[in-house]
């Protein structure tokens, strides 16, 4: 039998998704959540991030032993993780455990959220906050992703900031969690040897009683800003240049070809940015690529070398750019096609790549779209598609900035 999708809705408006396949040796569950940085408040920046954590705090029916425990009787393959627009809790087993493991992920989601837990917790955030200073380019990212949104929450640090974190209280926490971890901002996606029926019933009878809140997200376009800043670190050696402009949305069907023309522009090891910079030795990396949101999209580009040298290569960069829809080729496009493919028939081999896929899509498009459909949007992409992106989001109108040596 092929792959075979299923959908089931639970009167709380919990949707639950799924890709059943009889061959498969495993299976895979995750609850994905629409919430993310984008969803907070200023004053509570990184409350998503910080809720993954107490996730593995425990609940009313189990400890923090007890949940890490557990995952590990039944052999799991288990992570989380927080966007700006998405909070997900996954785990991949044996077929003959997924019931265990859909009981401790939905346990999961409803924490206890323990003051204790709370405090302790708020000193690993700030200190995994302290080790992200330490990476210049995720520096530069953070402050211009910042700087390119403004005050919209596309622009909010996924993990805060210490003044944010440090200020956050349980209550805070305790009211975001009921206003955005509810049944319908919640999609359950397995996929794998499962019984969907039998799943489906699991599901429910853990959470049929959670509350509906008609949580809602603003999925215009925000107003982008653009110019040039500079930041100095005492603690830096390089130098380092990072672009960001605007792109595609995640319901707009050019992104398959905006994640191409990323990957022309900038992939690691083979790109014009790599020719043109890091092979000649002007550059030690650089490298672009490109981001889809709910109702928006930018891309960035990203280089570094030598501080007194940086002017070079930013010159050699806007040079590669603005050269990039004329150098477009059909090898170009034939290589990324199969290189594309290739990545995403890969990730659905597996139950769990099967199972993110459709979690990761679900809460944008809010319909299911097929690997093969996806494979025939890859594949029908043109050159005049990607000259199209290129000439629709120029590169060129971005927020800029560098970072220096003090």
């Amino acid at each position: 039998m092929a792959v075979t999708f299923k959908q089931r809705t639970l009167d709380n408006g919990l949707t639950i998704i799924a890709e059943t396949d009889p061959a498969a040796h495993t299976s895979a569950c995750g609850f994905f959540v629409r919430t993310g940085a984008r969803d907070e408040d200023s004053r509570v920046m990184g409350v998503s991030h910080f809720l993954e954590h107490m996730m593995f705090k425990g609940t009313d029916r189990r400890s923090a032993d007890d949940v890490n425990r557990e995952f590990d009787e039944l052999g799991a393959s288990y992570n989380a993780f927080t966007t700006t627009e998405m909070t997900a809790f996954h785990a991949h087993v044996l077929p003959e455990f997924l019931p265990r493991a859909i009981d401790l992920l939905g346990d999961m989601m409803r924490p206890a959220l323990r003051t204790e837990d709370f405090d302790t917790e708020k000193g690993v955030i700030l200190e995994e906050i302290a080790m992200y200073k330490d990476n210049p380019f995720w520096v530069l990212y953070e402050e211009a992703i910042q700087r390119y949104y403004d005050e919209h929450g596309l622009g909010f640090r996924v993990l805060g900031t210490d003044q944010t974190v440090t200020d956050l209280q349980r209550d805070q926490m305790d009211d975001y969690f009921t206003s955005r971890y509810s049944a319908d901002n919640t999609v359950v996606a397995l996929a794998g040897r499962l019984d969907f029926d039998k799943a489906c019933d699991d599901v429910a009878a853990l959470c049929s009683k959670w509350q509906r809140t008609d949580a809602t997200r603003d999925t215009s376009r925000p107003t982008p800003c653009s110019g040039d800043f500079e930041l100095r670190d005492k603690n830096v050696n390089r130098g380092y240049l990072l672009a960001v402009s605007a792109a595609p949305s995640m319901q707009d069907d050019s992104r398959y070809a905006a994640t191409m023309l990323g990957r022309i522009l900038g992939e690691p090891g083979n790109s014009r940015l790599h020719w043109a910079l890091v092979e000649p030795g002007i550059a030690e990396e650089a490298q672009a690529a490109f981001d889809a949101h709910d109702g928006c999209g930018d891309m960035f580009v990203y280089a570094s070398g030598e501080p007194e040298r940086l002017g070079d290569i930013r010159e050699r960069m806007d040079e590669a750019i603005a050269g990039l829809a004329d150098s477009l080729t059909e090898d170009d496009l034939e290589r990324l096609r199969n290189k594309s493919a290739t990545g995403v028939t890969l990730a659905g081999e597996r139950p769990a790549g099967r199972m993110q896929r459709l979690g990761r899509l679900w809460p944008y498009l809010g319909e299911y779209r097929s690997l093969e459909e996806e494979l025939d949007e890859i594949n029908g992409v043109t050159l005049d598609d990607l000259r199209a992106v290129a000439r629709d989001y120029p590169l060129s109108e971005r927020m800029l900035g560098t970072l220096l040596p003090e």
